[in-house]
C-alpha cells in the first residue's frame, strides 16, 4: 500500500481480511497478527469486517491468558467502541487494559485513553495526558504514539470549538503515509480546523488526500466521511447536498460519533443560511446524541448552537457516576450486570476482598447500600439508540 498505492493493495487487504473471517487463520496467527487483520479492514474502510475481526481478536487473547497480545487487543477494540459511541464499553476496556499494563509491564501508548478522553471534552485531564502521553512516545522513539497524541488533540480542540489550536495538532498527525489509519481519521479534523479557521487552501489539500483514502467503492463510512468533509468547503445547494449524503450515508454505519458531527456540522451550516428551524432539527439531533454518549465538549458546542437559533437549551449538569475513578465505575457497572466478586477480581488482576473493598466506596459514592441500587444508579449508557444500521457491502 505504501509503495503502489491504495488501489494495488486492496486486493491483498481483501484477502487478509478473508483470510482471518474464513477461520483459514491458525490460533497463532491470531495472536501475533489478529491486528494485523483488523488494520487491513479499516484500511478498506469496511467497518463490518472491522468490528469481527476486533471482537474475535479480543475473545481470543482473552481464552489464551496471552497478556502482551491482550493489551493490544484490548487498545485497539478500545477506539472501535469510542467511534461506535459506545463511551461506557470504552471506559472498561480501559479499565482492564490498565490492569494487564501493569501486570506485564507494557509501555505501548494509550491510544484509546487518548481519544476517550479528548470527545469527553475535559481540557485539562485530556491536554495533560496528551502531554504526558507525546512525551513518553517520543522518549521511546514511538512516532505512531506521537501521531495518536496529535490526532487526539486536534479531537479536543475542534469538540470545543477551538479551531486555530486543533489545526496544527491535525496537520502533524495527519501528514504521515505509514500509519493510513492515523492519517484517515486525523485529515477530516485538519479540513474542519482549517475550514473554520480562514485557511481554506489548507483544507483544500487535505481534502484531495482524503478522497484519494476514501475512494473504495461500496463504503459508507468512506463515502459519509468524504461527503462531510467536501461540505465545509462547498456553498449554497453543493453544500446541503453534501451534508446530507453525510447525514444518509454515516446513518447506515454504527459510527455514531461520525454521524452525529454530520449532524453538527449540518446544523451549523444551516444556521449561518438563516434557516433555523431546520438547523435545530439537525443540532438537536447531534445534541442528544453527544449528550447520550458522554462526548460533553461536542454536546456543548451543539448547545451553543441551538442557542443561537432562539432554542432553550438546559446546560447539562455532571453525572453522579462522574464522581467514581474510572476504576471504581468499570468494577460497579460489572457488579450491577451480575458478575460475582471473585469473577470481576479475575478480570483486573485483583482479589475478591478488594473488590469488596472498592464496591464499598462506591456505595458511599453513590449514596446506596447494596448491589440492589447499582441498577438506579448506574443506569446502562451505551450508544446513542439509533436505528438498526444496513450491513455494508464490500
Amino acid at each position: 500500500m505504501i509503495i503502489e498505492g491504495r488501489a494495488a493493495a486492496r486486493p491483498n487487504l481483501r484477502r487478509a481480511v478473508d483470510t482471518f473471517l474464513g477461520n483459514r487463520a491458525s490460533a497463532e496467527d491470531w495472536l501475533q497478527r489478529g491486528f494485523l487483520g483488523s488494520g487491513a479492514a479499516l484500511a478498506l474502510w469496511d467497518y463490518t469486517s472491522w468490528a469481527a475481526l476486533s471482537t474475535r481478536h479480543l475473545q481470543l487473547t482473552r481464552a489464551s491468558g496471552a497478556l502482551a497480545p491482550l493489551s493490544a487487543a484490548l487498545n485497539a477494540h478500545r477506539v472501535m467502541a469510542i467511534l461506535f459511541g459506545d463511551f461506557e464499553a470504552a471506559t472498561s476496556l480501559g479499565v482492564e487494559e490498565v490492569a494487564v499494563k501493569e501486570v506485564t509491564g507494557a509501555r505501548k501508548g494509550p491510544y484509546g485513553a487518548l481519544l476517550l478522553t479528548a470527545y469527553q471534552g475535559r481540557p485539562a485531564d485530556a491536554l495533560q495526558l496528551i502531554a504526558d502521553s507525546a512525551g513518553d512516545a517520543v522518549a521511546r522513539g514511538e512516532g505512531l504514539g506521537l501521531r495518536h497524541a496529535n490526532w487526539a488533540t486536534a479531537v479536543l480542540h475542534n469538540g470545543l470549538g477551538r479551531y486555530a489550536d486543533a489545526l496544527p495538532a491535525a496537520e502533524q498527525a495527519a501528514d504521515v503515509d505509514h500509519a493510513p489509519f492515523v492519517a484517515a481519521c486525523a485529515l477530516p479534523e485538519l479540513i474542519e480546523a482549517a475550514a473554520r479557521s480562514g485557511r481554506p487552501e489548507r483544507a483544500a489539500d487535505a481534502l484531495r488526500r482524503l478522497s484519494g483514502l476514501t475512494a473504495v467503492e461500496g463504503s459508507d463510512w468512506a463515502a459519509g466521511i468524504e461527503a462531510r468533509s467536501r461540505a465545509l468547503l462547498s456553498e449554497g445547494q453543493d453544500a446541503e447536498q453534501c451534508y446530507a449524503e453525510a447525514v444518509e450515508r454515516l446513518g447506515r454505519t454504527p459510527l455514531q460519533l461520525e454521524l452525529a458531527r454530520a449532524h453538527l456540522l449540518y446544523g451549523e451550516w444551516l444556521r449561518r443560511e438563516q434557516k433555523r428551524h431546520d438547523a435545530r432539527h439537525q443540532l438537536r439531533t447531534a445534541y442528544e446524541m453527544f449528550a447520550a454518549m458522554g462526548a460533553d465538549g461536542f454536546a456543548e458546542r451543539a448547545r451553543r448552537e441551538l442557542l443561537a437559533t432562539g432554542e432553550k437549551v438546559r446546560k447539562r449538569g455532571v453525572d453522579t457516576d462522574h464522581e467514581l475513578t474510572p476504576q471504581e465505575e468499570h468494577i460497579a457497572r460489572l457488579a450491577r450486570d451480575g458478575h460475582t466478586n471473585s469473577e470481576i477480581g479475575a478480570e483486573l488482576f485483583i482479589t475478591a476482598r478488594t473488590v469488596e473493598w472498592h464496591l464499598r466506596k462506591v456505595f458511599i459514592k453513590l449514596g446506596i447500600t447494596s448491589r440492589k441500587g447499582l441498577q438506579d444508579a448506574l443506569p446502562a449508557r451505551g450508544r446513542y439508540s439509533a436505528p438498526e444500521p444496513h450491513l455494508q457491502k464490500n
